[in-house]
């Protein structure tokens, strides 16, 4: 490919020629943390910013994850961070990933060891970010960390990271300032997601609330549902097939959002299918191992596995999305109680003993259902529009932190 004038190809790719690309060691100023011992935390006085408290772009100020200490000597006060500041968390199977940009929201705090700080008076600090708190980051660390059993990073490989630098602070500037814009807008709508989400929540548990003259009845009494098979043991040779047949859906199928994702490519063989269980269009099935109380409407013909349970009939009259409200509201409460390590497991005995209420008249049930669904599908263009957006950012980074497109 013949290279555009004015451009010059790199070891980062391809960048106008009056950019440089350089490691970041000469335009920084890093710090690691100091070594707090732990017998020294307090319940008060000055956050102390670990690893822990280090999420991918954003800072976890939890109260499980908050230690302080209570006495900021004269050798501690370099360790204050400032507004701006770039921290890494260098060790955890997360390294790599685990950075943030502080705002005044996160001071006062206080640097701890195996943390690392940037600060820079010869780089804009938020072209740097945008390198940084990266995918461009995760993907130098991934080279570079170690393979032990704590993966870490050190400040040399830190400082060893190279980038493509603009040859001003003025585009520097305003290449950070644009895509700054960009993740305001995306943090705007994160946060009205989050509020639609809660009002949409208090609104399932007030209308989903059992009322007077509400049938109260088991799970078991009012419905018929058969949980999935696994045909893998049966000792065939191959149970599924890439190409062709239906579709095997299995417990990551199912989203948080009362969907089935798109179509499967896993799909299951002729011999396998008298080993496993058909579920045709249109009927609802529930996660019930790992993460239990996903429900949908399957949209295609398909077989499910062990992981899933399949509602098969009922013996009174339900609105199926009212249905899938009901039980997605059931299972918030016995998650935490649900049996199991890691991998959770309701079964279909102790299922059939949930007790559930719901009106006896399904138009009442449709009225609900129809108000929850109408918050869905704004919450889910909202999701869409999320989704935009960041797509918009990722192609806003590619044109800007290369020069394709330049501002100045």
């Amino acid at each position: 490919m013949e290279l555009r004038a004015g451009y010059k190809k790199t070891e980062v790719g391809i960048i106008p020629k009056d950019w440089d690309v350089k490691a970041i060691d000469q335009e920084i100023d890093l710090l690691t943390g100091f070594p707090f011992p732990s017998a020294g935390y307090s319940s008060a006085g000055i956050r102390l910013l670990r690893g822990s408290n280090v999420k991918r772009g954003v800072t976890d100020w939890s109260d499980g994850l908050v230690q302080h200490w209570n006495n900021i000597t004269p050798d501690l006060k370099p360790y204050l961070l400032n507004d701006g500041d770039i921290v890494i968390a260098m060790d955890g199977s997360l390294v790599g990933k685990s950075f943030a940009r502080l705002s005044q929201n996160d001071l006062p705090a206080i640097l701890l060891q195996r943390v690392a700080r940037i600060r820079s008076t010869k780089i804009d600090l938020g072209y740097l970010k945008e390198f940084v708190c990266s995918d461009y980051f995760t993907k130098y660390c991934d080279t570079i960390k170690t393979s032990s059993a704590i993966p870490h990073i050190s400040p040399k490989d830190i400082r060893g990271f190279v980038i493509p630098i603009p040859p001003s602070k003025q585009e520097q500037t305003a290449i950070s300032t644009a895509l700054s814009d960009a993740d305001a807008l995306i943090s705007s709508l994160e946060k009205l997601i989050a509020k639609k989400r809660n009002i949409k929540q208090g609104a399932m548990q007030k209308l989903l609330l059992p009322k007077v003259g509400w049938e109260v009845k088991k799970l078991g009494e009012v419905a018929v549902f058969r949980r999935g098979s696994f045909p893998q043991p049966y000792g065939l040779d191959k149970w599924y097939d890439d190409i062709s047949g239906y579709p095997f859906i299995q417990v990551f199928d199912v989203d948080d959002n009362k969907k089935l994702k798109p179509d499967t490519k896993r799909h299951i063989s002729k011999e396998a299918q008298q080993y496993s269980v058909f579920v045709k269009k249109g009927s609802i099935v529930l996660t019930i191992q790992g993460s239990i109380g996903r429900i949908a409407i399957t949209h295609y013909d398909a077989y499910v596995d062990r992981t899933l349970l399949l509602f098969e009939e009922f013996k009174v009259e339900f609105d199926n999305y009212f249905f899938m409200l009901l039980i997605h509201i059931l299972f918030e409460k016995e998650k935490e109680t649900a049996p199991g390590g890691i991998i959770k497991t309701i079964t279909k005995a102790a299922l059939t003993n949930f007790v559930i209420s719901y009106p006896k008249s399904k138009e009442e049930q449709t009225r609900i259902a129809t108000i929850l669904s109408d918050m869905d599908a704004e919450i889910n263009a909202l999701d869409a529009k999320l989704e935009k957006y960041k797509m918009l950012k990722l192609g806003m980074m590619q044109n800007l932190l290369t020069g394709k497109i330049r501002l100045v």
